[in-house]
């Protein structure tokens, strides 16, 4: 390429083979440590209707992974929790940036709720003097907030303090947030200086590139309020310098952005690698993004009413190679040990071959195991002219 260009256009299998690469999903294992870093966070999720949102992420890049992993990685500060995408594992080194936002917290005189300083005052004053605590060691109030399920003043209180940074999440217990002083948790964010709009602006964009591979402007600052024009002047100012470069997609009319280094690394292939994706794996977290560079419409249809959804419950993305190729809708009965498919759906166009009836089985066998179950049940497959030889594959896997 021309080092002196600022833009190029590239087509839609160049684009998802620098956003797979990008996502540790083109068939090269890593370490949940190197995972996280790539992406920059990990949703965390309660739903365990297959395996909690968080420890799938990890589970699908890295396949010896294990939930303990994660654990050691909180407990050795190597990551820590807070707000991205939406509540998230950070890694460490990306500490500092979150003091932006935390001093934005602070300024505002409401945040989710209205500040009660009163009750805030109170309960970092029980933290400083008792220790780590969290929200069940506080007594129920009789007068709860609306919203968020009628949380309890106490909650709301540790829920704030922790988005100003005053309060970090040491551990969870049960999965229950545990809440400490930031400079118990993490001592060395004592002498860390909160960067500039700038620097915060240059994150956000290194950030979101590293981690999709080719991004749109408004990607690099969802739901970063009142950042829209510092990107631009920043996006700007490093395309001037040649280190961003725009992107079109086989002439479509969404303008990305990516770094001239991986514009200059898209030779090879992606390999065929099968992954069963979670509802919010970092790939497909962006509905409409999914859609344009993958052609693939994806709904996670917990939050629709059962009447009206197409699919199922927790449906999961089925990627193969640089390509979606189904979805289907799961439930991991711990107790008696099965993984049910409740139905697999294939998308239309696509005939899954005996190569990938092999993957598929191997996968999700080890996606049941890796759900705390040892027997698999294929209940339904769309079309069903495939139920027979897939029920055979899982049988001789």
């Amino acid at each position: 390429m021309n080092p002196k260009k600022d833009s190029v256009e590239i087509t839609q299998e160049q684009a998802r083979k620098l956003v797979l690469r990008a996502q540790g999903l083109s068939g090269v294992q890593e370490s949940s440590l190197d995972a996280i870093k790539r992406l920059s966070y990990v949703q965390i999720d309660t739903i365990s209707v297959a395996e909690r949102a968080h420890h799938h992420v990890f589970f699908s890049r890295n396949a010896d992974y294990q939930k303990e992993d994660l654990d050691r990685m909180v407990s050795d500060r190597s990551v820590f929790e807070y707000w991205s995408h939406a509540a998230a594992f950070l890694p460490i080194e990306d500490f500092r940036f979150s003091l932006y936002h935390k001093a934005e917290v602070q300024k505002a005189d409401k945040f989710w709720f209205e500040k009660d300083k009163k009750v805030m005052r109170k309960v970092l004053k029980r933290i400083k003097e008792e220790g780590p605590l969290g929200s069940k060691d506080f007594e129920k109030a009789s007068k709860v907030v609306q919203g968020w399920s009628d949380w309890k003043p106490a909650k709301v209180a540790l829920q704030l303090l922790f988005m100003e940074g005053k309060l970090m999440i040491s551990e969870r217990q049960s999965f229950q947030k545990v809440y400490d002083l930031t400079e118990r948790v993490y001592p060395d964010s004592v002498g860390l200086k909160k960067p500039s709009q700038k620097e915060y602006c240059d994150y956000l964009i290194d950030r979101a590139i590293s981690a999709q591979g080719i991004v749109t402007e408004t990607e690099m600052g969802y739901l970063r309020k009142g950042l829209k024009k510092p990107i631009q002047l920043a996006l700007a100012k490093r395309i001037g310098k040649k280190d961003i470069i725009r992107i079109k997609v086989d002439g479509r009319p969404e303008l990305y952005y990516s770094s001239h280094k991986k514009i200059n690394d898209l030779d090879g292939p992606i390999k065929q690698n099968l992954h069963l994706l979670s509802p919010f794996d970092n790939l497909v977290i962006q509905r409409n993004r999914v859609k344009q560079l993958f052609d693939f419409d994806y709904l996670i249809e917990c939050y629709v009413p059962e009447k009206k959804r197409k699919f199922g419950y927790y449906t999961l993305p089925i990627l193969h190679g640089d390509r979606f190729v189904g979805r289907l809708d799961p439930k991991a009965d711990r107790k008696t040990g099965t993984f049910h498919i409740k139905k697999l759906w294939f998308e239309d166009g696509f005939i899954p071959d005996e190569h990938f009836c092999d993957q598929f089985a191997a996968k999700i066998k080890a996606f049941a195991r890796f759900c705390g179950c040892n027997k698999l049940v294929l209940s339904s497959v769309s079309p069903t002219t495939y139920k027979t030889q897939l029920k055979k594959h899982l049988r001789d896997a």
